[in-house]
């Protein structure tokens, strides 16, 4: 398959390319600035603008855009930037499939944030919306995704295990100095995938009739305690004292700790087994084995 990737860039668009090519995909990167290359091509999703041909001679669409959750103090202005960078993104990619062309699948960026804090309840995709500012951005960009006049996919990621950054990478600092801890009592739920597992689960999709949201995380959710607890000790490390909650707070804001540090989601890939798809890295130890070190 010809594959265009929004995102390209980012981490997981970085991962899923490499992956795609290895697997004998051609990979088409969508790119803000001046393309390089047959392997790219220009767009500016703010201004609803893709190079010619657009996406006419691409078989499936994947839309990594969007500015990181947790990535700066959620102020009037950053929630903007991640509302916009998501919605462009989507609007555009939607406006640019044509019913009847040659681009068949799209699969669209989303998040395990659409459920909110579900504390110890099991979820899956038949669960409802939840509440907050992420359960409502997470619902806007599915809703601008349903505009496609393609067969949609939703992938509602939770945290990607990897080496090369991203969740563990803000961690494996402080972790490595001993500094490492739970979050607040530690018993909400963290929903976790490692990288592979992700970008193999992209590949399926890919050719799986499934549309809608897909929860694209592995099948045994763990506590931010366990979670904690097994990522110091892949480093070798202790993590006794838990983080400073007033600190953080005052870093990142009341609001981004709540929604994004101390809910938690006990997610299950419900359709994602269903369909078929195995996990190669089920079990946390074994993930983090690979990706901490």
């Amino acid at each position: 398959m010809r594959i265009a990737i929004a995102g390209a860039s980012g981490l997981l668009g970085r991962a899923t390319a490499a992956h795609l090519r290895a697997t004998g995909h051609q990979v088409l990167a969508l790119v803000r600035r001046e393309a390089s290359g047959p392997d790219e091509r220009r767009w500016d999703p703010d201004s609803g603008r893709i190079a010619a041909p657009g996406l006419a001679d691409v078989d499936a669409v994947v839309n990594f855009s969007g500015a990181g959750i947790a990535d700066a103090r959620w102020s009037v202005e950053r929630k903007a930037e991640l509302r916009s960078s998501r919605l462009n993104s989507t609007t555009t990619l939607a406006a640019a499939l044509e019913l009847g062309g040659r681009c068949g699948r799209l699969l669209n960026g989303s998040a395990i944030g659409f459920y909110g804090d579900t504390g110890e309840t099991v979820v899956d995709e038949r669960t409802p919306q939840g509440s907050g500012f992420l359960a409502q951005l997470v619902a806007d960009w599915e809703r601008a995704a349903h505009a496609a006049p393609v067969p949609t996919a939703y992938l509602r990621t939770g945290h990607v295990l990897t080496r090369e950054g991203g969740f563990l990478g803000k961690q494996r600092l402080p972790f490595r100095l001993g500094l490492g801890g739970r979050l607040g009592s530690g018993r909400q739920f963290l929903p976790w995938i490692h990288v592979d597992d992700y970008t193999r689960a992209v590949a399926h999709l890919l050719t799986s009739t499934l549309t809608g949201p897909v929860n694209l995380c592995g099948p045994n959710p763990v506590t931010n305690a366990q979670f904690t607890a097994a990522f110091a000790q892949s480093l070798n490390r202790p993590a006794l004292i838990p983080l400073p909650l007033p600190a953080l707070r005052l870093l990142f804001g009341s609001e981004m700790v709540d929604e994004a540090l101390l809910s938690g989601t006990r997610v299950q890939p419900r359709r994602l087994l269903d369909d078929g798809f195995t996990f190669d890295h089920p079990r946390l130890d074994e993930a983090l084995a690979s990706v901490a070190g």
